[in-house]
């Protein structure tokens, strides 16, 4: 030990002694010896660390720590650890010595560590000591060792669902382990934090749940009728716990169980008045649930039974229908609708329309004698509309429709139509003529429809002895013909009747026996004519019914079938989509301006033909409506002059005293129109438009009693009246004009009825009443009231003129003065009461005088008024009996007027028009009143010059 010791003392102080000795140069080499001599081990730590550190921290723990040994002794420099260095690119992390001496050191992150980002990291680190001094020079390096750091998730994101919304589809009774499934997915990086550990439903009380999977089932079976749709909200959460930012929503709809019939179709139909053809089931089409279909047969049906006669005809009178569709004339409507003329069906039951009249069994009606002729020719027709159902009682007996038997003494039928046990039987009896042999006198008819409570048209032609009937357009032969003797001639008087027949013999009491049950309407008869085919299915054709649009369309495996009204519509084919846009096409229409109001019912029914022997399918019938809304209705107005007054000579005169000549019909609709501004709330207003239309009769009824035929009339000109395609009927209680025709048509035969008197001179006024209307009264105008008035004439002597009464006082000597002026007795006076007449006379004249100066002011600007009128009225009238007179008090009466202006006002008078031309003659001797009030004060004030002694 000594020794050792000795030697490592010389040696110090042989390096000192050599360093002092040889100068700076050498004092450096000395050092660096020494240095060396010093400093001659490496830095040692781990060959591996393990290191984690939690994202958004900077800190990182190692394990084993970072700490670096040097076996140098522990003198400054040499035996300190200086650094730790990283070897890699961009590494987020950075190595810092916290003690030199100890060689402690620590890892820690330069940014923020992000998980998401990278979640592990791997590099080298070697520690470095301090070398031989403060300038790193000389500085030793360990080994290397290799850092492994795991970044530790925090839970930071939420889960969220791949799918914003799901959706599925299930049949309706079943349970199903997997309807469907969601999925949701976290953004954190770490298993825990990463997962999806749960779902959860949050919608509640739905039957339905989900597994940790995110599987949804239902928990019970779902029905169709009960519910179609569920709608419920779905959750996740991650391992964490952490709910998902936002629910998914999961959509399920139930679908019933295939069942086999058309889908998509509307049970409602709504046709607004005017649409044309509109679409029933634009959508619809068949389900077969996978059926092997062959062939498929369609039968649509509008049920149109209970409106009406069974369809939404115009209800024109049969008269009217019989012209549009171009029968011959001289029908016979023996069922007319009840008025002042055809009052014998008023005691009928009749439904709300007027037109149908229901019989009950206890009722029947007389037709006047004179309507129908009493011996009808070989050729004649008898039509009808007629719902019957099945006779009533065990019994059945005879139900007459139409019946013309003996009125009194026997009970002969001489031609009748009854129904009996559901068939339909028609009597013709002829007369006795020189052949005494038997003669078809009974044909039968055996149909369905005269018992199936539906309405059906009849027609039945007589061509004898050849008798057809059509029913509904089809031609039927009797299926029975009986024969009969001839009715022996007699002179008892027949009655016709309808409902019932008349019993006149063989009771003690004539009386109605074998009554109708059932409906009749349009019953009429025509003698001498014969219906043609195409008459019989105009008269019997329906305004409304089915429709196809664009036939072309339709493909050519597709055969349909319509029946004659058009209410039946049968369709047949092999392939269903074909089908189906056939059915698509079927429309409704009605062609009426002003259709019934109401449902129309449809019937659309199926027959399936399926391959092979397999059970063919079967399909429930389509039960719909067709809702026919109301059309916007008219309102007809009559306007034109109500008031006006004519001489007697024009009353007197051929042509008469025109009542209408200036009539207008106007139809208008109220038009609904919103406010401008859609922003205010101010009301609609209502606008009022025009609307052309037909009409079907005017009647011009007589007020303050009939017609007196021995002195007045109404007339028109009935060539002119057959050419506007218009009948008309005339009595003492006015004129009734009838068939469909234009407004504009019936104007023109109305400016052209006249009255004529013969006797006006005791007339003063006739009132008139005027009323149109359309569709049978449905649309009806207002009662237009006109008034007409006589003006007497004034008439004096022509070689005397009134002025004279002025300016020749001896004129009056010749004054008489009649009782009933003055009530003086014409006896001998003493001059003192003869001055006192006198001057009574003098001032009744002067009062006379100036009211015929008022009433002729007044006249004249009447007479002015009314020229205007006339012109427009194209009126002209006879003036070869009229008395010209002479007003002697026109220039004293007009003052502010010359005679020049008062002569060209009567030439503009005189040629305003030839139906008034009396002008200027008026004016002078004629007084007349005005209009309204005026008129009626200044009618008070006429007098007649016949009782003044001139």
């Amino acid at each position: 030990m000594v020794t050792g010791r000795l030697c490592w003392v010389p040696l110090l102080l042989v390096l000192g002694v050599g360093s002092g000795s040889g100068g700076g140069g050498g004092g450096s080499r000395r050092r660096r010896l020494l240095a060396s001599k010093v400093n001659k081990h490496k830095p040692w730590i781990e060959t591996s660390y393990h290191g984690v550190i939690t994202e958004n921290n900077d800190t990182v723990i190692l394990d084993p720590p970072l700490v670096a040994l040097d076996k140098d002794a522990p003198v400054p420099f040499a035996g300190e650890i200086c650094a730790f260095k990283i070897h890699g690119q961009e590494l987020p992390f950075e190595a810092v010595v916290l003690n030199k001496t100890s060689g402690e050191g620590r890892l820690r992150a330069r940014s923020p560590i992000d998980c998401e980002l990278q979640k592990e990291y791997t590099f080298i680190i070697q520690a470095y000591d301090c070398g031989t001094g403060p300038q790193e020079t000389a500085w030793k390096k360990s080994h290397k060792a290799v850092v492994h750091i795991q970044v530790k998730d925090v839970n930071e994101f939420a889960p969220t669902f791949k799918e914003p919304a799901y959706k599925a589809v299930v049949t309706e009774g079943k349970i199903y382990d997997s309807i469907l499934q969601v999925e949701a997915v976290d953004e954190d990086c770490s298993p825990q934090y990463s997962q999806i550990c749960n779902y959860e439903i949050v919608t509640t009380d739905v039957p339905f749940a989900i597994d940790r999977n995110g599987n949804v089932r239902n928990t019970e079976k779902l029905s169709y009728d009960k519910q179609r749709q569920y709608e419920i909200l779905v959750t996740a959460y991650d391992c964490g716990q952490k709910p998902a930012a936002q629910d998914t929503l999961v959509q399920v709809d139930v679908k019933p169980v295939c069942k086999p019939g058309w889908q998509d179709w509307t049970k409602r139909i709504e046709y607004q008045p005017g649409s044309g053809s509109v679409p029933l089931f634009p959508s619809i089409h068949l389900e077969t649930c996978d059926g092997a279909v062959s062939s498929i047969q369609i039968t649509t049906e509008l049920q149109t039974n209970y409106i009406g006669k069974g369809c939404d005809r115009e209800t024109y009178s049969e008269k009217s229908l019989q012209k549009l569709c171009g029968a011959s004339s001289g029908i016979i409507d023996l069922l007319p609708s009840p008025s002042a003329a055809t009052n014998w069906t008023a005691g009928l039951l009749v439904d709300s329309s007027e037109m149908i009249f229901k019989f009950d069994g206890r009722q029947g009606a007389k037709i006047p004698d004179g309507v129908v002729p009493k011996n009808l020719t070989d050729q004649f027709t008898i039509t009808m509309w007629m719902k019957h159902g099945p006779s009533p009682g065990v019994r059945a007996e005879k139900e007459t429709i139409l019946c013309n038997s003996d009125k009194t003494e026997m009970n002969r039928h001489h031609y009748a139509l009854y129904v009996h046990n559901c068939r339909l039987v028609f009597l013709l009896r002829k007369d006795f003529d020189q052949a005494d042999t038997f003669r078809p006198a009974e044909f039968h008819w055996k149909l369905d429809q005269i018992c199936d409570k539906e309405w059906h048209y009849y027609v039945i032609n007589v061509e004898f002895p050849v008798v057809t009937l059509y029913m509904d357009g089809a031609t039927y032969e009797p299926y029975l013909v009986t024969n009969d003797w001839p009715i022996h001639p007699s002179h008892i008087a027949m009655q016709l009747t309808v409902g019932a027949c008349w019993q006149g013999g063989e009771v003690t009491k004539p009386r109605f026996a074998q009554f109708f049950h059932g409906s009749l309407a349009s019953l009429t008869i025509r003698p001498g004519k014969m219906d043609s085919q195409k008459v019989v299915s105009c008269l019997q054709a329906c305004k409304e019914g089915l429709d196809i649009n664009s036939l072309e369309s339709l493909g050519q495996g597709i055969k349909y079938h319509f029946n004659p009204s058009q209410s039946v519509l049968v369709m047949e084919g092999d392939d269903i989509g074909n089908i189906n846009r056939a059915l698509q096409k079927v429309s409704y229409i009605n062609s009426r301006q002003f259709p019934t109001v109401g449902v129309r019912r449809l019937k659309v029914s199926s027959k399936v033909q399926c391959f092979g022997e397999d059970v063919c399918i079967s399909l429930p019938d389509v039960d719909a409506y067709v809702m026919v809304l109301q059309a916007v209705e008219p309102q007809i107005t009559l306007h034109g002059t109500d008031r006006f007054w004519r001489p007697t000579a024009q009353f007197e005169s051929p042509r008469g005293v025109t009542l209408f000549p200036d009539i207008k019909i106007v139809s208008t609709f109220t038009k609904t129109e919103a406010p401008g501004d859609l922003k205010t709330t101010a009301p609609k207003s209502a606008v009022f438009e025009e609307m052309l239309h037909n009409l079907d009769f005017c009647d011009i009824l007589v007020l303050g009693g009939d017609l007196d035929p021995k002195q007045e009339c109404l007339e028109i000109n009935h060539s002119e009246l057959h050419q506007r395609h218009l009948d008309a009927t005339n009595s003492t209680a006015g004129y009734s004009i009838y068939g469909v025709g234009s407004m504009s048509r019936y104007e023109q035969v109305l400016r052209h009825i006249r009255y004529r008197n013969w006797r006006p001179a005791a007339l003063e006024a006739r009132r008139f009443r005027l009323k149109c209307s359309e569709l049978n009264g449905r649309y009806s105008s207002n009662e237009f009231n006109l008034e007409v008035s006589v003006l007497h004439e004034v008439r004096v002597s022509d070689k005397e003129h009134v002025n004279h009464l002025i300016v020749q006082p001896p004129f009056l000597q010749s004054v008489h003065h009649p009782e009933s002026q003055t009530g003086i007795q014409r006896s001998s006076v003493v001059p003192s009461i003869a001055t006192v007449v006198i001057i009574i006379s003098v001032c009744m004249l002067v009062f006379v005088v100036a009211m015929g100066m008022y009433r002729v002011r007044i006249a004249h600007q009447h007479f002015t008024q009314e020229s205007e009128a006339a012109k427009e009225a194209e009126m002209d009238w006879d003036d070869s009996a009229l008395t010209i007179t002479v007003n002697p008090m026109e220039k004293h009466g007009a003052p502010g007027r010359g005679e020049d202006e008062t002569e060209e006002e009567e030439e503009e008078d005189l040629s305003s028009s030839s139906s008034d031309s009396e002008g200027s003659d008026e004016e002078y001797g004629v007084g007349r009143g005005g209009h309204g009030q005026g008129g009626a004060a200044q009618a008070q004030l006429e007098w007649d010059d016949s009782t003044l002694p001139y």
